[in-house]
């Protein structure tokens, strides 16, 4: 499959627990220089984003329940309302691993509406886990996000055992409904792994080497 463009896939990605406002600063300013669909920051660097990408296409994401998800669902919409009002574009949250195991199915998703409601019409994208999953919860999974009214099925944090994997992507494709769409995280570091993802129907990938693939991608074109 040939890609004519790569920069519209990639949430560029910050997420880790030391970054600085200067690092956030540098995000944002490489996300404008190569028109990356969004940042992806913790909420707390939010508001700094929106400021300085206010006058950009490049959009504002963070992340709810992060890494664990294991918080209390009233925990995610207080950080949901206030990434919100904060300037955030679009939500990834994630799920509450323990519940899938304990196929409380009702309540995953219950939960994932709760935060669709409280930001309308932004994007929301669930976070499963996969390295914390069988094939079949992924094949589950896959099936609660195409009930709920979230936008995409997201395969990882980036801070459990292993990132996104084709394998699991494949199961989400095989699963999901039409309506919903896929985002690959973790562990993609170059233009060829991303390639693979894309070839395989991701519509979004999280990936904090976004500037080493558009790197190489400008050299295949």
């Amino acid at each position: 499959m040939f890609i004519s463009t790569m920069n519209e896939f990639i949430d560029h990605t910050l997420l880790k627990p030391n970054a600085t406002s200067a690092q956030i600063k540098q995000l944002c300013e490489e996300a404008m220089d190569f028109k990356f669909k969004s940042v992806c920051v913790n909420p707390s660097h939010v508001k700094l984003s929106k400021e300085i990408l206010k006058n950009s296409d490049v959009k504002v994401c963070t992340v709810i329940g992060f890494p664990l998800g294991a918080n209390c669902t009233k925990t995610k919409c207080f950080e949901t309302e206030l990434a919100l009002e904060n300037g955030a574009d679009e939500f990834d949250m994630v799920i509450n691993v323990g519940w899938l195991k304990e196929k409380l199915f009702d309540d995953l998703l219950s939960e994932i509406n709760e935060l669709k409601k409280i930001i309308g019409d932004c994007i929301l994208k669930v976070i499963v886990e996969i390295s914390l999953l069988t094939d079949d919860e992924i094949r589950i999974m896959t099936e609660i996000v195409s009930k709920s009214n979230a936008d995409f099925i997201k395969t990882s944090t980036g801070f459990s055992a292993h990132g996104a994997t084709l394998e699991a992507v494949k199961i989400m494709k095989d699963n999901i409904s039409n309506d919903k769409k896929i985002k690959a995280s973790g562990g993609i570091r170059d233009y060829k792994t991303a390639k693979s993802y894309i070839d395989l129907g991701v519509s979004r990938l999280g990936v904090s080497a976004g500037i080493e693939i558009m790197e190489e991608f400008k050299k295949q074109l």
